[in-house]
């Protein structure tokens, strides 16, 4: 009974010190965040296409440098590391991603993006941050400035890790086989945030388990026998038989997977031919998978194969014109949230923001490459959080009126800065200190 009691002191306390701390985080935010709206509005207007993250990876390298932490660039390409040593204590790492999309703005804000660039394939483009990486960064960067004033409340080691070319899922890949692990403390835990234009400004989501799917780039040629328009029989129609192939694609997930696993086969692309009266001997699809579990991605890539190369058999094509894939690697595994270090999280926001403001979530299958900071030989608790991002009387309006919400990748993609960004720094700051909670100091207050 007295065991029990004092446990309910010893929480108690923790509370009462807690909101005192999200208090005293409150009023730093509020001293800092014209800064972060400057930060914001820079790299808004500045974006970079992900492998040539030059100057947006200076200007994070620099916001880290002149906090005290001690800072390492070009890892992984332009990936930045900053490290914060405080005592003994668990590592922690806490990611951003920092690159941006190949996109034109249409958002008619005044800070809106103008940069063009010339992206990996050679091609001029516009680019936008339409995905939120900017609203990512100025939290991170929020976020460094209130663990570095506020050492006194957490004791352990800090990375916080920059990471380029999240778009295409290289980013993380790069930067682990660059020595990440091996170069830097190795982290105890991970944890990362991603704004969500469906949430209103001011709240947070979370799931535990399954977030995000695993991701795969998969490319399908298919070979036939050129011909004239006018005399398709005298050859073999590649276009016909890619259009086969389309639908019965669409049946792997429908009868090849169970009805319980989460898939996806989508060919979002098909190339092939070049005027209106000529049979091409070849044409290429490109297709995204998406899948939870290594199982469902190799049914969904063997089916694949196995459906291509019969339909291109039952044609009359001869084994040396089967069809060829590529894969895009590295593919981007399934996000799945620890489910201890998201409960532990949850508490912290329920206990700081109001419970209001902390909504459950559903998994969805976009995919997120901060999955591979938990794959690791030595496994990691990873989680991440959806920051809201959207003005939450639009979101009334658009919920009554039907009116469309700009997902992530629109052109009219326009997040809410402030509130934004100063929930996802409190929200932030707060679990990173609660994981590396000083206990000492704590005992000492309460002696």
């Amino acid at each position: 009974m007295k065991t029990h009691k004092a446990f309910l002191i010893l929480i108690s306390f923790l509370m009462v010190q807690f909101t005192a701390k999200a208090q005293t985080v409150d009023t730093f935010i509020d001293k800092i965040y014209p800064e972060l709206d400057r930060l914001y509005k820079h790299l808004h207007q500045n974006p970079e296409l992900s492998l040539q993250e030059n100057e947006t990876s200076a200007r994070i390298a620099t916001e880290l440098r002149s906090l005290g932490y001690e800072v390492t660039e070009g890892i992984g390409g332009y990936g930045v590391v900053g490290v914060l040593k405080n005592g003994a204590g668990p590592t922690l790492l806490i990611r951003t991603d920092m690159d941006a999309l190949p996109m034109e703005e249409k958002t008619g804000l005044p800070y809106a993006s103008t940069k063009k660039a010339i992206s990996n394939d050679g091609k001029e483009t516009y680019v936008s941050h339409s995905c939120g990486h900017d609203i990512h960064m100025s939290v991170f960067v929020g976020t460094a400035k209130v663990m570095a004033e506020n050492k006194s409340s957490w004791r352990g080691t800090l990375l916080m890790v920059g990471q380029p070319a999240e778009e295409n899922g290289m980013g993380a890949w790069n930067m682990i086989n660059d020595g990440l692990y091996d170069r830097f403390p190795h982290p105890d835990f991970a944890i990362a945030l991603h704004d969500d234009p469906f949430l209103p400004a001011g709240t947070v989501g979370y799931k535990s388990g399954p977030l995000m799917a695993g991701v795969d780039m998969m490319n399908v040629t298919v070979y036939g026998e050129g011909a004239h328009g006018a005399a398709p029989h005298t050859g073999i129609d590649p276009i016909v038989l890619s259009a086969q192939m389309i639908q019965a694609y669409q049946t792997i997930v429908s009868r090849r997977i169970a009805p319980t696993e989460p898939a996806v086969v989508t060919v979002g692309s098909i190339h092939g031919g070049t005027v209106h009266n000529i049979i091409p001997d070849e044409v290429t699809m490109q297709l995204t998978l998406r899948s939870y579990s290594p199982e469902v991605r190799e049914e969904m890539i063997s089916s694949i194969k196995r459906i291509s190369e019969n339909f291109a058999r039952s044609a009359g094509l001869p084994e040396s014109k089967m069809p060829t894939y590529w894969i895009r690697e590295p593919h981007t595994p399934a996000l799945i949230n620890d489910a201890q270090l998201t409960e532990q999280m949850v508490k912290v926001f329920k206990a700081n923001l109001g419970e209001e403001n902390v909504v459950e979530v559903k998994a969805q299958m976009i995919g997120e490459d901060f999955s591979r900071f938990g794959m690791q030989e030595r496994k990691i608790p990873i989680t991440m959080f959806y920051l809201g991002a959207n003005d939450p009387e639009f979101l009334k309006r658009a919920k009554k009126e039907g009116l469309e919400i700009p997902g992530l990748h629109s052109p009219y993609y326009a997040p809410v800065p402030e509130p934004t960004i100063k929930t996802g720094v409190k929200a932030m700051s707060l679990f990173a200190m609660d994981i590396l909670r000083n206990n000492e100091i704590i005992l000492q207050d309460k002696k």
